[in-house]
């Protein structure tokens, strides 16, 4: 059965204008996309390649030089961003220091009912979802990195969002610690049951996480090949030493490859 598309972007063109003399900058080329409904779909690339910029375009943060996204029933970002069917996570957690855990994810419900939008989930239910029921009362400074950013992962479900942008999320983290938040977010992500669309330049993050992985090149970023992710669910480290998988890393690193080495002789 077909999944239905839930996030569509066509022929999308940024151009920023930077500097005194109004220099244009371009940073995304003709780039489209399909997302379907309840997919965990990646964007892979270098640094630099727009992959943040495409996010915050999806997300109606920013506008497109030129093309569309189409969310849902062909609505535009801003008007989901407006109907609180869009949930952002940040490479920074963003907590706010005076506040506990606990209020922390109150603060996003605090303005969804200013939003005069129904409340979906309690605090407690958050704080469960993200496993830290016994933290509720501490602040930001007495947890981990990881934990930090299961605060920004709840505060960013509180509306119950349809769609989550994730930014980079673990960018920030140590690399044992960075693993680790891979299956928290898979757990996490299992359960709530939403469309992810996550930015990373980490190759094996892409691959265990994701059902798909769109693989985008150098500035100005294009789209240079989207490739399936066919290791079964649930994930686990384990597969991460099973023959597909390093056989996909192959794979991501030659289209990678391929892209850089065009990019460097033009």
């Amino acid at each position: 059965m077909a999944v239905q598309d839930h996030v569509i972007v066509q022929g999308l063109h940024k151009v920023f204008t930077a500097g005194r003399g109004q220099r244009e900058v371009q940073a995304l080329d003709n780039v489209d996309l399909r997302v379907g409904a309840g997919q965990f779909f990646s964007v892979l690339g270098p640094s630099g390649c727009g992959k943040s910029t495409l996010l915050r375009i999806v997300g109606g943060l920013i506008d497109p030089t030129a093309g569309s996204v189409s969310i849902g029933n062909g609505a535009g970002p801003h008007d989901a961003q407006r109907a609180k069917e869009i949930g952002f996570v940040f490479q920074e957690p963003g907590l706010l220091a005076w506040r506990t855990v606990a209020e922390n994810i109150e603060v996003a419900l605090q303005v969804n009912r200013k939003a005069n939008r129904p409340r979906q989930h309690s605090t407690t239910e958050l704080l469960d979802l993200v496993g830290l029921t016994a933290f509720s009362k501490a602040y930001p400074h007495q947890l981990s990195g990881g934990m930090q950013q299961r605060v920004a992962i709840a505060r960013a479900l509180a509306f119950d969002p349809k769609i989550l942008l994730m930014d980079e999320p673990f960018g920030a983290l140590d690399m044992i610690t960075r693993q680790a938040m891979r299956y928290e977010l898979l757990r996490i992500w299992a359960r709530a049951q939403k469309t992810v669309i996550f930015v990373t330049h980490s190759i094996q993050e892409a691959i265990i996480l994701s059902d798909t992985v769109a693989v985008l090149s150098p500035r100005p970023g294009r789209l240079t090949g989207i490739v399936d992710i066919d290791l079964p669910r649930p994930r686990t480290e384990a597969m991460e030493r099973s023959s597909e998988f390093l056989q996909t890393i192959d794979q991501l690193k030659q289209l990678l490859r391929e892209e850089t080495n065009h990019a460097a002789n033009n």
